[in-house]
């Protein structure tokens, strides 16, 4: 019986695990994700790092400590220690993210934790591949050799960059043929081949060498990015529905397997040193690189990390299904079946006793609630400053400043004026903004319909900034747009947020420094301009 219930590890990665990960791609397409890029990408990949040889280092001091009271009874060498490292970093908040998305929790704080959880599974699989080809020639095995260090990091970066390059390629290709074909005229055959393409990415990485895991990851994050654009209404709502039914399918699996584990599983090594050892790194671990790292973030950000945020992080590093999976990959040695043992342990803890604390958490630490993930603040501009007073007579002024890494900015540019164009039937034409040399490029890459609609309908789950024209502002009796005038005022916004001031607009202003009482209306919020301009 026991062998019947014991599963095969490559199922996980081969069918499992894929429609997880891609799912979390698949459903990344949120504003504030991006306008927080910068800080995501510095915790999952910093961040993974550093608490991956904190945890390593202290780990081997706790092996030493157990050689020496003689509780030791097999090898344990330094890469084990780092390869234990690796995976416990590996962050799954399943349970902290969905209590989020009940409570609306504030829309900083998810994005981090959604952009850290979804990036670092991809960051660990590499790093632990990493450490695994690490092998010293010679008889120095298990000790630093400088070649083999820098082997390993030449293995990181390839296997990462490889598997990253082959999942936007084939979301690319998806997107290309979603375009330029009629699939949409037969919506349960496009449904199909999104899939098939879509699962076809795991495959094929892995058959290059190439971890599949990551690659499906970023193919998930280009297919929801331009693909989801191309598909029929119906392909939209099925491929929307079926990864989500697939990924929670999986993820119970993999959690009743955990527990079934437990119990089944013939080589477990409880060493409680070892297992007490490893919370406290855990523990360390994640706080040295959360606190440190936002310290260093603030120092560029405009809207700070405030520490009630900080320490909601701290708390919300669950981990589960893929530090599972990485251990029970290899319980061949000793050292191993000690690592899978306190990995086990180490989720239940984790799902069980911070998952169940979340919400007492967020209260506790005053973190706003019933905010909308999926939409913006009222403030679209960083010209502006939005006042939140309920009367005349109210003082209290904040600014609600969202955060637009100059990554993203750039990125925005880019994408708006050349991808979206090439790879969607939105954006500009581009006839208008490739050089005249690349005519029959745009005209190729140029679909009917943006010849037809000129001005493409708005998205409702576009990660962009709000477009210039739907800001809307009301001053007595004319409406001055960002894109134009209807009267004697003129506002004009460029695609970077700067503002090219009009007479009229400089009158503006002059009367509101002077104290009149007039309201500029967006969408029933109070705006007023700044004194002095952003530099």
């Amino acid at each position: 019986m026991l062998r019947k219930v014991t599963f095969d590890t490559e199922v996980f990665f081969n069918i499992l695990l894929p429609p997880i990960i891609f799912h979390a791609g698949y459903s990344l397409k949120k504003r504030h994700f991006f306008r927080n890029i910068g800080s995501i990408l510095a915790y999952a990949f910093f961040g993974t790092a550093l608490s991956c040889f904190i945890i390593g280092n202290l780990m081997y001091g706790v092996v030493k400590l157990m050689a020496l009271v003689g509780q030791l009874n097999g090898k344990f060498f330094y890469t084990d220690c780092l390869f234990f490292g690796a995976i416990i970093s590996a962050t799954d908040p399943v349970t902290v993210l969905a209590i989020f998305n009940d409570l609306r929790a504030d829309v900083d704080l998810y994005a981090l934790l959604f952009g850290e959880s979804v990036l670092n599974d991809a960051v660990a699989i590499v790093l632990s591949s990493s450490i695994v080809a690490y092998q010293p020639t010679g008889d120095r095995s298990h000790t630093f050799d400088a070649a083999a260090f820098f082997k390993s990091v030449g293995v990181f970066v390839g296997i990462f960059s490889g598997s990253f390059a082959m999942g936007v390629c084939t979301g690319v290709a998806t997107a290309l043929v979603t375009k330029f074909t009629k699939l949409h005229c037969f919506p349960l055959l496009e449904t199909a081949l999104f899939f098939l393409l879509s699962w076809s990415t795991f495959l094929l990485a892995e058959a290059c060498g190439f971890t599949g895991v990551v690659a499906v990851l970023f193919c998930g994050i280009t297919q929801a990015h331009y693909t989801y654009n191309n598909l029929s209404v119906e392909s939209r709502n099925r491929t929307k529905q079926l990864f989500e039914v697939l990924h929670f399918l999986a993820e119970n699996f993999i959690f009743s397997y955990m527990g079934l584990a437990l119990f089944t599983f013939q080589k477990h090594v409880f060493n409680p040193i070892f297992i007490v050892g490893a919370f406290v790194s855990v523990f360390v671990g994640r706080a040295a690189h959360i606190y440190p790292l936002s310290f260093f973030l603030n120092l560029g950000r405009r809207h700070k990390i405030g520490w009630n945020i900080q320490h909601m992080l701290m708390f919300s590093g669950l981990r589960g299904a893929m530090a599972f999976a990485l251990s029970i990959r290899d319980t061949a040695s000793y050292a191993h079946q000690m690592m899978f043992t306190t990995t086990l342990l180490i989720v239940f803890f984790t799902v069980w006793v911070i998952g169940g604390g979340t919400t007492p958490m967020l209260s506790w630490l005053n973190i706003r609630v019933g905010v909308d993930p999926d939409q913006d603040p009222p403030q679209t501009n960083d010209t502006f400053q939005v006042l939140h007073a309920d009367g005349p007579d109210s003082v209290g002024i904040s600014r609600t400043k969202q955060e637009s890494a100059w990554i993203f900015r750039l990125w925005y540019s880019f994408d708006h004026n050349y991808l979206k164009p090439m790879l969607t039937h939105s954006g500009p034409l581009l006839t208008t903004t490739l050089p005249s040399w690349c005519g029959l490029i745009a005209r190729c890459f140029t679909s009917p319909q943006v010849y037809d609609n000129p001005v493409p309908p708005r998205e409702d789950d576009t990660d962009f900034i709000l477009n210039d024209a739907d800001l809307t502002l009301t001053y007595g009796d004319t409406t001055i747009t960002a894109n134009g005038s209807s009267g004697s005022h003129t506002a004009t916004t460029s695609l970077d947020g700067r503002r090219t001031k009009s007479s009229s607009e400089e009158a503006l202003e002059r009367e509101l420094v002077g104290g009149g009482d007039y309201e500029i209306t967006n969408r029933g919020t109070r705006l007023v301009f700044p004194l002095e301009e952003n530099p």
